[in-house]
């Protein structure tokens, strides 16, 4: 089947969601989201707990409730939401071929929007060596075993280790805890806020370096700092945060990936190197909050409603990197306008030096007042980036701690 739409949006999480929204709000013509789960939503609907900002009353609201407020706000707007769709790749520009419940498909649209999020690092790509018994999960699949199966010890474990030390760590305690899991201890390679985990055994700087167990997990094996080593006792290990694009769909189609956050580079306004092909979201640099999300899925629409009244795309931008002890920087590409970035470091900094250069000459050097984690991004407004010449070369971002 040949199909032609508008605008083609690709994946219905948060940022999806609130670009299709948007721009059918908008009149942008018939705007399609396709979701490969059965459910549209996101990552939040797993997440059954506070933190995903608040209805009209001000009541606060938990990642299921915002997933359905997002999906409703879509569809309300006229926007055509489609789960169990898969895309397999691309057909040629601005064309996709896609695997739907009723058969094979061929969208070509007139701009599509990349909003496949970020998935977390599974045992296998953190190459921890061992067995392959039952009981080695995600958050992310933690938290779909108990939608699928509820809170059950039988289907989750009795005993738990958590690797990680993270927000996303601390929401794994909370739901094996609500589960009726022990669990005995969370190991995280870099420093650990303890009392974010009360009452729950930290090794801090301490690595996971082999699973034990045939049929079902009987334990981890650890190695301190020190060079210390141990084996905790558990038939469950959940694999927390470490958080990478989901940019398959981008590098099938030759999207240039921006360096340190490995997703797809893109400019102020979200566009890519592939004119009609915006990115948005998490599949930019791995996991920001879903408010963060929506909000440049929201913004995206601007740019791509400007590209479907013929507006100009630019051939090329000024690439953005990182150095020192920073992971990544977002958008990976300057056009001649200063946009704000987000900046995420490697380790704890207390108080840093952030240095802007461009050919080896400082735009910008401020000490900033608190502190930076590698588990949160900091904003740099607009200006920070004011005065970039398109003709230097790249543009440079360091810290000194």
């Amino acid at each position: 089947m040949n199909r032609t739409v508008d605008v083609l949006v690709v994946g219905a999480g948060p940022a999806g969601l609130a670009a299709a929204a948007r721009l059918a709000a908008a009149g942008a013509g018939r705007v399609e989201v396709l979701e490969r789960e059965a459910a549209a939503g996101g990552v939040p609907r797993l997440c059954a707990r506070p933190g995903f900002g608040a209805d009209r009353l001000g009541r606060p609201l938990d990642g299921p409730a915002y997933a359905r407020r997002a999906v409703r706000a879509a569809l309300r707007a006229g926007a055509t939401v489609r789960t169990g769709v898969s895309v397999t790749g691309w057909a040629g520009p601005l064309t996709l071929d896609v695997t739907a419940p009723t058969g094979l498909e061929r969208v070509r649209a007139r701009a599509v929007v990349l909003a496949t999020g970020a998935r977390e690092r599974p045992r296998s790509a953190r190459l921890v060596p061992g067995s392959r018994p039952a009981g080695v999960l995600t958050t992310g699949e933690l938290q779909r075993t108990i939608l699928r199966f509820g809170a059950r010890r039988e289907h989750i474990g009795r005993r738990a280790v958590v690797v990680g030390g993270d927000p996303v760590a601390r929401a794994a305690v909370r739901t094996l805890r609500v589960a009726g899991v022990e669990v005995a201890a969370v190991v995280s390679e870099g420093p650990v806020r303890r009392a974010a985990f009360a009452g729950v055994p930290v090794l801090a700087r301490t690595v996971v370096t082999e699973l034990h167990g045939h049929g079902r997990l009987t334990g981890v094996a650890v190695r301190g700092g020190g060079g210390r080593t141990a084996v905790l006792r558990c038939d469950t290990v959940v694999f927390t945060g470490d958080w990478i694009p989901d940019h398959e769909l981008a590098r099938a189609g030759g999207l240039p990936l921006a360096p340190g956050a490995r997703g797809p580079a893109t400019d102020g306004a979200f566009r890519t190197a592939e004119p009609g092909v915006f990115a948005v979201g998490n599949v930019l640099r791995g996991v920001e909050p879903a408010l963060v999300a929506a909000a440049e899925g929201r913004a995206v629409a601007a740019s791509v409603r400007e590209r479907l009244d013929g507006g100009p795309w630019p051939v090329t931008g000024v690439p953005v990197v990182t150095e020192g002890p920073l992971r990544w920087v977002s958008p990976g590409l300057l056009g001649p306008g200063a946009v704000p970035l987000l900046v995420r470091p490697e380790r704890p900094l207390v108080r840093p030096v952030l240095t802007v250069a461009q050919g080896g000459s400082p735009l910008r050097r401020e000490r900033l007042s608190g502190s930076l984690a590698p588990w949160r991004s900091v904003r740099l407004p607009a200006h920070w980036t004011s005065g970039v010449d398109p003709e230097r070369g790249p543009v440079v971002i360091s810290a000194e701690a």
